[in-house]
């Protein structure tokens, strides 16, 4: 039985995909261990998405080889969006010495795979982009205990922002049968879990047969068992007003939205091709927050795309200031290869002037975040509880509201998945301290 260490990178699309992996290999008899050193095979499933994700993968793979010795004879793959992306820089670069690759829709081949590289020695590859492969025949292996489990309820993007590799490395977008999402919730509910996120590259244009996203929403919160539904990520122009009236219907479903903005100007997001403008964006957040007043909003942005001036970043900081986002996660705009940005618009912002750009962007976002957290003192609060790993603070345990914050808990006699309510007694700019009440 050989032994393989699995190692995640990038998005919770990559956590669920590992999740198919292990279910895949173990069927064949592969054993998953958590120490390195004592596996046959290595696998990195890899992200595509940004410059820094790949030079990680690149040094990682170096220290491994480095690690176990030049003769040793512990076999590497790269899964993931990396693997589409650059599988034939991966074998051209003999430094690396990468045993096989497997794209995203490939990875019922990774026994055939494994098989071709160990016992007949030869580098084994396949990054065929399907349109039908969903793994709605794959129930995922995922970890005893948890509270939240992922479920990737379609895969594939047809937004093609020219920004983003995901198209090229993922494919074109295909949905799951309601049926079978439902099914899978089930299964999680009857092992104890709590919570699901429903997962997508674009997750809310979600479409089978005449269902949409909204349908397959409801139809999980009829699930026993499961108290709170998320999901991620979506796109802007996916927000129909039935579906956000359900959102504020629905008790299941957390009243958290992520809306990716990206730019705040309108001449960059057309270079982006995201198919809106500040103020239509600005007009769903006010068309949210007046159907879900209590909801919280996170967003994505990117500083320095190409051509971008100072002034048409500032537009960036009007839009967030306007827009009040509950958090915002932010990155320096990094040319990614095969994509329109990379062969139309030349990457020649400095990266002194991108570093400025998110510093004052972080500042902005930072106190907005520490304005909406204070507002929650006082208030009494329902917080899903998660396990925490061992080697965080004993004292302390984390969980979650509706809206996604976290909020920070004394011991008690609780455990991970209890739903416990909590009056907020402190705050922070990245977290709420509570006590049980």
């Amino acid at each position: 039985m050989k032994k393989i260490f699995l190692e995640t990178y990038g998005c919770q699309m990559n956590e669920y995909d590992s999740e198919l992996v292990r279910s895949i290999l173990k069927k064949e008899n592969y054993e998953f261990v958590t120490d390195e050193f004592k596996a046959d095979i290595v696998m990195l499933n890899t992200c595509a998405i940004r410059e820094h994700a790949h030079r990680k993968v690149y040094g990682r793979v170096h220290n491994i080889r480095h690690a176990r010795g030049k003769d040793s004879p512990v076999m590497i793959g790269i899964l993931g969006c990396m693997a589409t992306n650059l599988r034939q820089e991966l074998f051209e670069d003999k430094s690396l010495k990468i045993d096989f690759i497997a794209g995203p829709d490939s990875y019922k081949r990774l026994p055939h795979l494994i098989h071709e590289a160990s016992d007949e020695g030869q580098k084994s590859y396949d990054v065929t982009l399907s349109e039908f492969e969903t793994y709605s025949d794959v129930y995922p292996s995922r970890t005893e205990g948890g509270v939240n489990a992922w479920i990737a309820v379609m895969r594939g993007c047809n937004n093609f922002c020219t920004f983003c590799v995901v198209p090229y490395t993922r494919g074109r977008e295909r949905s799951r049968s309601p049926e079978n999402v439902v099914d899978e919730v089930r299964r999680l509910a009857a092992e104890g879990f709590k919570q699901v996120t429903l997962l997508g590259q674009n997750v809310n244009s979600y479409h089978y047969d005449n269902y949409d996203f909204a349908y397959l929403m409801d139809e999980v919160s009829k699930v026993e068992g499961i108290e709170r539904i998320r999901f991620t990520s979506p796109h802007p122009k996916d927000y129909p007003d039935h579906f956000l009236d359900l959102m504020a219907a629905n008790p299941k479903i957390c009243k958290h939205i992520h809306l990716p903005l990206q730019a705040g100007n309108n001449r960059i997001l057309d270079m982006m091709n995201r198919g809106y403008t500040h103020e239509e964006f600005l007009s769903l957040v006010d068309k949210i927050r007046t159907k879900i007043p209590d909801v919280a909003l996170s967003t994505d942005i990117i500083v320095g795309f190409p051509t971008e001036t100072n002034d048409e970043f500032e537009d960036t900081i009007r839009v967030v200031t306007k827009a009040q986002f509950d958090i915002a996660f932010t990155f320096k705009y990094s040319e990614r290869q095969g994509t329109v940005a990379s062969k139309k618009y030349p990457d020649e912002i400095s990266e002194a002037i991108k570093t400025e750009r998110i510093m004052h962007l972080h500042a902005t976002q930072k106190e907005i975040t520490y304005q909406k957290n204070l507002a929650h003192i006082g208030k009494t609060l329902t917080v899903l509880l998660e396990p925490y790993p061992e080697a965080k603070n004993k004292d302390q345990m984390p969980g979650r509201t509706d809206g996604n914050a976290l909020v920070i808990l004394p011991l008690g006699p609780y455990k991970g998945g209890d739903m416990v309510k909590v009056r907020i007694i402190a705050a922070t700019p990245h977290a709420l301290k509570g006590l049980p009440v």
